[in-house]
């Protein structure tokens, strides 16, 4: 089963997220509220894929990815962004993500994305 760490200020996303992924046979094994929680989730836990949100506050989730990477740099980290940050995904993906997804989520998006990184 594939272990993962979501990464989101707000909780309720965090729940949501988690109860896309419970229901699909992946494996929620942290959450963080901030990048440098994330970061230190991931030394923890070392999970298969992040997902991470954007924006949040103490560390963003960009700065958070290139952490994680050099830790890592196999890390499979999937960017979570509201509607009209293009720039900050394109930043993301340079910086290493290996997909995003936009919110609000859709379900089906969510499970796509990550089982295309899982078995990737």
């Amino acid at each position: 089963m594939t272990s993962v760490l979501v990464v989101d200020d707000a909780a309720f996303m965090r729940m949501m997220i988690k109860d896309i992924l419970s229901k699909n046979d992946f494996n929620v094994v942290g959450e963080a509220a901030n990048g440098q929680e994330a970061v230190e989730k991931y030394k923890e836990l070392n999970p298969d894929i992040v997902t991470m949100d954007i924006t949040m506050p103490e560390k963003d989730g960009i700065e958070a990815l290139r952490d994680i990477k050099n830790i890592n740099p196999n890390a499979k980290v999937i960017m979570c962004s509201a509607m009209g940050q293009q720039a900050m995904v394109i930043d993301a993906i340079q910086s290493g993500a290996k997909d995003f997804i936009v919110k609000p989520f859709q379900a089906d998006r969510v499970i796509e994305a990550l089982q295309k990184v899982a078995n990737s």
